[in-house]
């Protein structure tokens, strides 16, 4: 085994992105971040991730702004630090496969807006529906890191995981990221992977994980300690919990190591007192539910990630069926296994955790079954790394026959049809970017576009009059 190279290690800052949606549903605006950027820009981070993931959905539908416009202006204040960004892969931002001809011009425009770092996953951890975001950003001269959704089963060997780095590695990756959304990674099983990628490929290796279950930041310090290259941290009011082990412990546990990481805790002392309020206002408001603070040791039982057990009590709560609760935690490692053992992560794990509850709910397991299961089964998705049970993919499907291909394949261009919908709406390019991921979302955030320019003109030209009367 080759010797491990002790050298610094870097810092990928998540509190403009995982952070606050881990623990405040992604609520932070544009305004809320602006005034702190340029005091972050001297910190030295690798990259500060601030785009995609569910942030894109939450600016339309939430926040109405203008997720493009919060990337443009966090580029012109970050002006010596990467800004990186979260990618479903053949997915994009949405919950569905998109035709290639879409997934190109997203990346096209994420880059031309100020995107140097384009982390990749696919909740199936099926590589053919990374190829054409892989081949776009390599194109734009992005860094491509695909992002490994990581898990626990039978399957997921160390075999498995050496295996898929290569690949990864011969796609045209620049790093590789161990996505462990669910917190699941414990100290040594980290040393462990790391080591055994680190045999594997030459690529730059990112650790990404939620404190879910405790154990995250000593989880950190193993794999740093194998040869991880980059650990994923947030500023400390918005860590721990659902978020990531915070930036400043990590920086001073590796403090005076050969694994410094050479950050100003004066710095980071700023950058905590500015975040403070506004995580004690989202406390106050109920936005930052403090249930999400604690620690969750169910997760490594279960293996559900944090958003997935509230999305759970919320389903049962409307249903008026919190007492089946425990039963339909019992029931996702199930349903799991007969979906062929997929990572729980966006969005297999709204499926996987809504057939649960419909199981338990219905009293008989696949007597109601959402369209998204369907599709699962038929391949719609992917492959999964296992094989479906053949009886419940019979109950679903029926005489239906799955595909091998990758999904895409079968969809043909889709940005005609969509410059053509939005056209009446248009005000940038990347405006059709916005409908073909949330159509209803966007048109909504556009007419509210419309009316607030509106608003605008008329005080403009009201204030024009009274100046300048005729």
């Amino acid at each position: 085994m080759a010797e491990i190279q002790k050298k610094p290690v870097k810092i990928v800052e998540t509190g403009l992105r995982d952070a606050h949606q881990s623990l405040m549903a992604t609520r932070m605006t544009t305004e809320q971040m602006l005034p702190i950027i340029d005091t972050m820009d001297k910190v030295g981070y690798y990259a500060v991730e601030c785009w995609g993931g569910a942030t894109f959905d939450a600016c339309l539908r939430f926040l109405k702004e203008d997720p493009w416009d919060r990337l443009r202006k966090l580029k012109a204040g970050f002006k010596n630090t990467r800004l990186q960004m979260l990618f479903r892969g053949q997915n994009i931002l949405g919950y569905n496969h998109y035709a290639d001809d879409v997934v190109e011009y997203f990346v096209q425009k994420s880059v031309a807006n100020g995107i140097d770092v384009i982390r990749i996953f696919d909740c199936l951890n099926d590589l053919r529906n990374l190829q054409t975001a892989v081949k776009a950003a390599n194109k734009e001269k992005a860094e491509v890191q695909i992002a490994l959704s990581y898990t626990l089963g039978d399957a997921y060997t160390l075999d498995y995981w050496k295996d898929i780095a290569k690949r990864i590695e011969d796609m045209g990756a620049n790093s590789i990221c161990i996505k462990d959304m669910a917190g699941l990674l414990v100290p040594y099983a980290a040393q462990e992977l790391v080591t055994a990628l680190k045999e594997s490929t030459t690529l730059d290796i990112d650790l990404h994980t939620h404190y879910t279950s405790g154990v995250a930041s000593m989880t950190y310090l193993k794999a740093v300690e194998a040869g991880c290259d980059r650990i994923d941290t947030a500023i400390s009011p918005l860590a721990l919990g659902t978020s990531q082990p915070a930036t400043e412990v990590m920086v001073e546990t590796l403090k005076g190591t050969p694994y410094d990481t050479g950050l100003s805790q004066d710095i980071l002392a700023d950058i905590a007192d500015y975040f403070t309020p506004i995580r004690e206002e989202a406390i106050k408001s109920g936005l930052l539910n403090t249930k999400v603070l604690g620690v969750n040791i169910k997760t490594l039982r279960y293996q559900v990630p944090g958003g997935m057990l509230s999305n759970l009590v919320s389903q049962l709560k409307e249903a008026g069926r919190e007492d089946l609760y425990r039963e339909v935690l019992e029931e996702i490692p199930r349903v799991r296994k007969d979906f062929g053992e997929p990572p729980l992560v966006t969005p297999s794990s709204q499926i996987v955790g809504t057939q649960a509850v419909m199981n338990v709910i219905a009293g008989e397991r696949y007597k109601l079954v959402p369209k998204e299961s369907k599709k699962i089964m038929l391949g719609e998705f992917g492959q999964t790394v296992k094989p479906f049970n053949p009886e419940v993919q019979k109950k679903i499907i029926g005489d239906e026959t799955p595909i091998t291909c990758r999904p895409a394949d079968l969809i043909p261009p889709q940005l005609p049809q969509f410059e053509k919908e939005c056209a009446q709406w248009k005000q940038q390019d990347e405006d059709v970017l916005s409908y073909a991921l949330f159509p209803k979302v966007a048109e909504e955030f556009f007419k509210y576009r419309e009316a607030q320019q509106t608003r605008v003109d008329s005080t403009v030209a009201d204030v024009a009059d009274k100046a300048y009367p005729v």
